[in-house]
This record gives C-alpha cells, structure tokens and sequence, in this order.
C-alpha cells in the first residue's frame, strides 16, 4: 500500500511540488527566500492563547461586542459622515440571497445579467437623485470619490489648481491631497469669502451640506466658478436630497457623494459605497465602469460594461484611474433602499431630519452656556458650542447612554457637530438636553 501525499484543500502544493520548485530557482529552503529580513524579525512568537471551541468564541466575541457603544442601544446623535437611519428589513433579505452575495465583477455580460442589471438601476436612481446626467457603477466611497472628481476636473479643464471650501470635511480633504498630491495638482484651501479663481483653476469644490451641516449657496458657487471656466464638483448628501433642490438643478459639473445613509449598516466605519455622476459630455472622462442597457440580435433586452476606464481595459495612457474592487453588493442595498422608500418615502425620511434637527437646536440653543455659532440653514446637523470641551462632554453623555457629536473644537472653540435622524424620538431628543443641562452644570 502506498502513501498518498498531503494535500490541504486551501495549498495544494505537495513538499514534492515545493522541492521541484525551490529547484528550479536554484534556491535549497523556503528559509533562502527570507534571508534578507533580520533574524530576529522572522518568524517572531505569537503568544497566542490556546485553542477554544465554537461556543466559547461565541461567549468572547460577545462579551467585546458588549464593550461597544451602539445605536439603538444607546441614543445616537453622531453624524459628520455615518448616519443611523433606518433600514427596512427588506434589504438584507434581498441582498443575501446568493445570486447577489456571491457575485464578481461582471466582466462576462452572458452570464452577468442579474448583477448588471441592479448596477444599471444604481444607476438610474442616482441620476434622479442627484439631477445629474451620467452615473457610473461605485466607487469605493464618498471620499475618494470627491478626490476622482478633482481629479477629473483637471483632466477635462487641462488646468492644475483645485480650490476647496474650507466647509468640506476635513477628512475629505485629506484624501483629495493624497490623491493629488503626486499628480501635479495644487490644492488650495479656501472660505467662500475669499475665493479667488484665475485661469488655472479647475474646479471649486463644495459639501452641500457642509461639514457643519449648513448649506452652501449652490447658485453663486455655481455662476463664480463657470464666470472662470472652471468646473463645480460637489458632495452631496443623499437624504437631504429627498427634500432639497439637487446640485445638478443649480448646474453643477460633477455630483459625488457617500451611500451608507441608503439602507447600509454602520459597521464601524464601512464597506460602504460612493456614488460618481456628470455631465453626458464629460463621460469619457469618468473613473470606474458605466453599465448600458441594450439589445441583443433577437431583441431582447441586455445590459453590458458600456465603458470601462480602468487602465486594465484600455491603453494605460488614456485610462482615467485604477479603481477596481466592484462595490455591486453594496450599492444594491441602496439601490433597494431607494426604490423601496420611492419619492414620497424619501422625503418623508428627510422632512422628519429636518424637524428633529431644529427642534433640538432650538431647544439646546435655551440651555445656559450652549450656543449655536454657525449662522446660517441647516439641515439635520449643526454646530453647538458647549461650556466645557467636547471631549468632557461626550464621555458625560455616555455615562447617560447617549452617544454625543463630533469634537469639531479646532475649527470652533468647545464646538461639537450633532445630528438628528427619523431614528431620534423626541423623548430621546429630550434626554439629550437634559442631559447637557447637568453636564454643563458641572
């Protein structure tokens, strides 16, 4: 009888295979190939602990999932990116099911045709929200996809400057200057105030609403910055929209945005979704991929990868960027969110932000040593300056289970950015003020 040789399911290479291997290269052991690396850096001890079984993993990884803050267990009014909205149970039954949980990429149309098609009705419901002209499939999320837009910007401008508004979130401007950064590009922060365009100048970016949660006046950014030739990229919110005229309405060029207030779980920082739209006549210079709806030689109806700008696809020099992880299953929870809420479910969603938000201010606004210092319409955030640091403050209101804002303290003194959502109640919205009131006693 003889010996079968070992073969995991997940490395298939017998020590035959790796002897023949290491051969071939000239090399004795696997140990060759590392010697490069300082001795005491290969290989170093773990110290892991010893092996458990299911059930008491299970009681681990619960008990530090209990050490977690969450919303709905805790009353929640951080916003500034993440927002806790509802999420009809709707969506992660349709999600799960495993034609759409195990899906790839669609590079092969025949056999892609459910994958397309959601993609395509992303798509299309983006255009409608955003009154933009042109969407593409995802990008990775609503910052790096502003960074693409600037970028694009400077493709269809030829021009090299970006001015941004000093009211765009500050971790969006980090990432637009590292993807710049080596391209060439100058970023030039600015205030409204003072924005000055020359003739380099490629485009005016703006958050609607800002990062204080105020709106920008679209209109006037929208006549300065085509006066200069230039293009307006903004990045906007998609549940204001619901309630609020578009940014494609004013006339801007480029509409980005992040997805997650669509249908899709916190969870602690992403995978989320962005979403990218233009100008038809700029579609040629759009990152990531477009999906098309067409016919076959029988006529029935087919959905394909349209256009495909990755430097994979097409000569490197005329590829417009790198992005390539296919954000389908994310952005088919918000393709469900939106075509369950319909218009009308939408706006509802965004009138209940609108009133829940300004009923707090108003009633925060009352208490001794608070302030709202931002002038200016909200929507469902706004600045709050506190009578003690944010950071005091927040620990305060978690002792109470209450989860504060975002410490915004280095723009405004002792300032912090709250948010109200349909998720708040008003009794909630009520505990939170009295729970500032002790606070701030103290």
């Amino acid at each position: 009888m003889t010996s079968t040789p070992f073969r995991s399911p997940y490395i298939p290479n017998t020590d035959e295979d790796r002897r023949r291997m290491l051969a071939a290269i000239g090399v004795a052991s696997t140990e060759e190939l590392f010697q490069d690396i300082p001795q005491a850096y290969r290989n170093p001890p773990l110290h892991l602990p010893p092996p458990a079984s299911e059930l008491e993993l299970q009681w681990e990884l619960r008990a530090l999932a209990a050490e977690n803050a969450v919303p709905g267990d805790y009353a929640c009014f951080l916003g500034s990116g993440a927002y806790h909205h509802y999420i009809p149970s709707a969506i992660r039954a349709l999600v799960t099911r495993g034609e759409f949980l195990t899906a790839y990429t669609p590079y092969q149309p025949e056999v892609s045709q459910g994958t397309l098609q959601a993609t395509y009705e992303f798509q299309s419901l983006i255009c409608l929200l955003t009154g933009m002209e042109v969407a593409n499939a995802g990008m990775y999320d609503g910052a790096t996809a502003l960074a693409e837009a600037a970028l694009m910007a400077c493709r269809v401008t030829h021009r090299s400057r970006v001015a941004v508004l000093d009211t765009v979130s500050p971790r969006y401007r980090q990432v637009l200057e590292t993807y710049t950064r080596s391209q060439g590009v100058q970023v030039e922060v600015t205030s409204r105030e003072s924005l000055a365009l020359g003739r380099d100048t490629a485009c005016v970016v703006v958050q609607y609403p800002n990062q204080f949660g105020n709106l920008e006046d679209l209109a006037f950014l929208e006549q300065a910055t085509h006066q200069a030739g230039a293009l307006l990229v903004a990045s906007a919110s998609p549940i204001p929209l619901g309630l609020l005229k578009p940014p494609g309405e004013y006339g801007a060029d480029i509409v980005t945005g992040e997805c997650q207030p669509l249908g899709i779980p916190l969870s602690f920082g992403g995978p989320y979704v962005g979403f990218f739209t233009c100008r038809e006549q700029h579609v040629r210079q759009m990152p990531g991929r477009l999906v098309g709806k067409t016919v076959d030689t029988q006529g029935r109806t087919g959905y394909v990868l349209t256009l495909q700008t990755r430097e994979q696809h097409i000569r490197r020099e005329k590829a417009t960027s790198n992005i390539c992880t296919s954000e389908a299953l994310v952005g088919l929870m918000a393709t469900v969110y939106l075509a369950l809420m319909g218009r009308q479910g939408l706006r509802q969603v965004a009138e209940q932000c609108y009133h829940k938000a300004h009923y707090a201010a108003s009633r925060i606004a009352q208490l001794p040593g608070y302030r709202l210092p931002v002038e200016g319409e909200f929507f469902h955030e706004f600045v709050m300056q506190c009578p003690i640091p944010p950071a005091i403050l927040n620990r305060r209101l978690l002792e109470e289970r209450i989860i504060g804002g975002l410490d915004v303290s280095d723009q405004v003194t002792n300032g912090m950015v709250l948010c109200a959502t349909e998720m708040n109640t008003r009794e909630e919205i009520d505990r939170l003020v009295s729970a500032l009131a002790k606070a701030g006693e103290g």
